[in-house]
């Protein structure tokens, strides 16, 4: 059975589970329904990343092929910047939540904590960070997060979706929220690895009860395949799995390097969503949980720190800029 964790909804999350970004629409059923074959039971999504429809399509498979039910499946998406406003948070909500075609969301996410100017879904399915197709324009709106959330609220109230929560948010904008929400924040996505460990963010989150996940578990690595203003710092960044320091940990448990990585983060409470199309690194990255690393390991891996984000659109917008994690 995998290793859950409780969030503050009181629904069980997965700690470990397989992350949607950057698998290709055409074989995203295929892929999802092999995950379930290989043991995961968390899907991370988003509308961004465009292959929700096929993902509900692997999923619901092996639904009716007996190999799962609805409810040992848990699915998080996630809301995109140019739905904030309370009317399309609510549409998209629904959207979405027909998309995957499950009956419900497990945990929606509002993705980045800022607004940009609305597109109809009609005109540009997925606009990314641009109001147009040509990639030439950046827009924001003037939609605060406490009408986001308690939007969002709304649709936990009509059962769309079970728990609600947050991705790349700072402690500040998680102390306002903490202020005026009526459904807890369950949970909070950011990018974690060894280069870019913020300590202080994730304790923040935990002493508030917030259940942390962490994506790029594995550093640059995720980054290399993007178009160059994307890769810009990843390309330099020497890759972890080439790191002596997992390397001599992997060594001492026999373990792969990936696993160390992905345990550095589980063994502190914190979920990761990898993905593979590996069969055997998929078996892998599920194998985090049956081994524990000591107090000096864990800090030793979190003194490779260089506070290095590869996830910024404050870096790779250089013409429209936008300055979240400034």
């Amino acid at each position: 059975m995998a290793q859950t964790i409780k969030l503050a909804s009181g629904y069980d999350m997965p700690l470990v589970g397989f992350g949607l970004w950057k698998v290709d629409r055409n074989t995203t059923a295929d892929t999802v329904y092999a995950a379930i074959q290989a043991g995961y039971r968390l899907f991370d999504g988003a509308y961004d990343y465009a292959n929700e429809k096929e993902a509900g399509e692997g999923i619901r498979r092996a639904i009716g092929e007996g190999l799962v039910k609805r409810e040992e499946v848990f699915v998080t998406t996630k809301l995109w910047n140019t739905y904030h406003k309370k009317e399309n948070v609510e549409e998209m909500g629904k959207l979405q939540c027909e998309t995957w075609g499950l009956g419900y969301i497990d945990l929606y996410l509002i993705h980045f904590p800022v607004a940009q100017e609305y597109i109809e879904p009609e005109k540009l399915r997925y606009p990314g960070w641009w109001q147009d197709a040509a990639h030439s324009v950046v827009s924001l709106a003037k939609v605060p997060i406490m009408e986001t959330w308690q939007a969002m609220e709304s649709l936990v109230d009509a059962q769309i979706c079970r728990s609600i929560g947050v991705s790349n948010f700072s402690t500040q904008l998680l102390y306002d929220m903490l202020s005026y929400t009526r459904h807890p924040i369950s949970s909070l996505q950011i990018e974690h690895h060894p280069y870019l460990v913020q300590p202080q963010l994730i304790a923040m989150a935990q002493e508030n009860g917030i259940v942390v996940t962490g994506y790029s578990t594995f550093g640059p690595q995720s980054f290399l395949e993007l178009p160059e203003e994307f890769r810009k710092r990843a390309k330099d960044a020497p890759l972890l799995f080439e790191s002596e320091t997992v390397k001599k940990i992997a060594a001492k448990y026999g373990r792969k390097v990936g696993q160390v990585l992905l345990r550095w983060a589980t063994q502190r409470g914190i979920a990761v969503i990898p993905k593979s199309n590996n069969k055997a690194r998929l078996a892998e990255n599920l194998q985090v949980n049956d081994f524990s690393m000591t107090k000096e390991e864990l800090e030793e891996i979190a003194g490779l720190d260089r506070g290095l984000r590869f996830n910024d659109p404050g870096f790779y917008l250089p013409d429209h800029p936008i300055r979240i994690f400034a």
